[in-house]
């Protein structure tokens, strides 16, 4: 009703000017009226805008986060060609100390017996590997070559139980022989004479004895020694220096011998 008197006094007004104080009164008054009628259809709109807008959001989030996971990939896959270089950069250092030929070799699987430390390697015969062949890293003596294939090889290391390796302290040049106990961080001097003059934090490098291993390579270092009178002979602990389970590259030293090859 208030619409079609406002809508009269419109058109009234359109012909003479006397109703206009009317009219802006009767304006003034419809307003709201206008504005309430309209209110639907703006809360439909804001809705709408409120709807698209938290759409546009959890997109923007889902796309966000598929960013954020090919970065941290892509990060996991730089920090492991970082490491590989710094362990190859390692590994090439050691070979300039090497006297013999050495060749880079990949550690391509281990045995899955706990109680068995074996690698396997990349190089076989066809690269120079064979039986015997000492495998290194670039902190010290790893093991031997024990089965060498084609182009992969089988190497027992040093820890292994069944493993023992003759040595001397770099110290004063007193020779012992290292045994693998089985543990990956423990080797054992065994049969040591009471009087040995071997003490903790002597550095053990392999003697050469029995033409197996280079002389002069890192194998350990004493950790403890055991001494009881009442027994003949003492015990030491060494800590091997070569990273037994940590290393990926590894060093096979092609070393020329003319006379035949027999396990320490």
């Amino acid at each position: 009703m208030l619409g079609l008197v406002a809508a009269a006094l419109i058109a009234i007004s359109l012909y003479t000017d006397w109703l206009q104080p009317l009219r802006e009164r009767v304006a003034g008054f419809v307003a709201p009226f206008y504005w309430i009628t309209g209110a639907p259809e703006r809360v439909g709109d804001w809705a709408g805008e409120q709807l698209r807008t938290r759409e546009e959001l959890l997109e923007e989030n889902s796309r966000l986060k598929r960013q954020l996971l090919l970065l941290e990939q892509r990060s996991q896959l730089l920090a492991a060609v970082k490491a590989e270089n710094t362990q190859l950069k390692e590994l090439m250092n050691s070979a300039e100390m090497v006297d013999e030929r050495v060749l880079v070799a990949q550690i391509i699987g281990v045995s899955p017996d706990p109680l068995e430390h074996v690698l396997l390697i990349d190089k076989g015969r066809d690269d120079g590997v064979d039986l015997g062949t000492p495998i290194m890293d670039a902190s010290g003596l790893l093991g031997q070559v024990i089965e060498a294939g084609d182009s992969s090889s089988r190497v027992l290391l040093i820890t292994d139980a069944s493993h023992a390796i003759p040595v001397q302290v770099l110290r004063n040049s007193v020779r012992a022989v290292a045994e693998g106990t089985g543990d990956l961080y423990r080797l054992k001097l065994r049969h040591l004479a009471n009087t040995s003059d071997i003490r903790e934090g002597d550095l053990l490098l392999s003697s050469g004895l029995g033409g197996r291993f280079p002389a002069g390579y890192p194998v350990g270092e004493v950790i403890s020694v055991q001494r009881d009178p009442g027994r003949a002979f003492a015990e030491a602990e060494v800590q091997p220096r070569g990273r037994m389970n940590r290393s990926r590259f590894v060093l096979a030293v092609i070393a020329e011998r003319d006379d035949g090859l027999g396990t320490e």
